[in-house]
């Protein structure tokens, strides 16, 4: 043991100087663990764990981006729910406004669910049941192309769905100069009022049940959260423009936008002539 002018070791001195003060270089590590972790992190481990915990962070966004973007890009207008579906709140979804008594709805679920459908009855009753899907609309010019003639009224029993297919139904009933008709027991939601509107003449039968929500506008096509808003916005601008040139009055789609998709705005019949979406009330044929 070498000794130091003052008869203590180094060893002893340096303990009195306390710890080393580092420079900033990796710590001392003797263990070949050590060493491999060291290695991985290079020579600053602190400023190479916040990297990597940034990246990290980075990818989950991502991630959630990447499957809000897939959920809207696969969502399409839905119909509402169908009475005899959803047994919870069955007939009908339920309405945000108290005392509203359901109406029964005459057609199956399964008719009601089905892609629409046209059929020319007598009186010059075209009737269009099931729910609006992506394509009705080219059905519908379809059928009026080889049957218009003999048409002059839309009766309508349908849950809704597409609202691009529900604009362009109701542009052709209002070009052609059909009256539109929910019949007793009839059942016509979301984005059905919007072809109700589109007759020059629309009757509502007083047990008949209109309803609107809120409906989506996603695209087919991937979006980002802000052209999702755009459209939204543009969709919703659309409907209103088109119910004041049909002579409806717009607050009917403010009742929409205010209601939760898992709910219904039922239209009491005074509410139906009040706002226009009705020109003419009947009472209903049932016992």
């Amino acid at each position: 043991m070498s000794l130091a002018g003052d008869g203590r070791s180094a060893d002893d001195r340096a303990a009195d100087r306390g710890p080393a003060v580092s420079d900033g270089g990796p710590p001392h590590v003797t263990s070949s663990a050590g060493r491999a972790v060291l290695r991985v992190l290079g020579g600053r481990p602190d400023e190479t764990i916040l990297k990597w915990l940034f990246r990290g962070l980075l990818v989950a966004t991502a991630i959630i981006l990447g499957v809000d973007l897939a959920q809207m890009r696969t969502a399409d207008q839905r119909a509402a729910p169908l009475p005899g579906a959803a047994p919870a709140v069955e007939p009908y979804l339920p309405s945000p406004r108290d005392n509203v008594p359901p109406h029964p709805v005459l057609a199956s679920p399964e008719a009601l669910s089905a892609p629409a459908r046209f059929e020319l009855v007598s009186g010059g009753r075209l009737v269009l049941e099931g729910a609006i899907d992506a394509g009705a609309a080219e059905r519908f010019a379809a059928e009026i192309d080889k049957r218009g003639d003999y048409v002059n009224t839309v009766v309508l029993n349908s849950p809704g769905g597409s609202v691009g297919d529900a604009l362009a139904i109701s542009g052709m009933i209002r070009d052609h100069g059909f009256s539109t008709f929910v019949e007793s027991g009839g059942y016509c939601a979301s984005s059905c009022p919007l072809i109700l509107a589109g007759g020059i003449d629309r009757t509502v039968a007083t047990d008949a049940s209109v309803g609107v929500h809120r409906v989506s506008a996603a695209s087919s096509r991937a979006m980002s959260a802000q052209d999702g808003m755009d459209n939204a916005q543009r969709v919703s601008a659309e409907i209103q423009r088109t119910l004041v040139e049909m002579g409806v009055d717009p607050h009917v789609w403010m009742h929409a936008m205010e209601t939760p998709k898992e709910e219904l705005f039922y239209f009491s019949p005074e509410q139906l002539m009040t706002l226009q979406l009705a020109t003419r009330l009947i009472a209903s044929n049932r016992q």
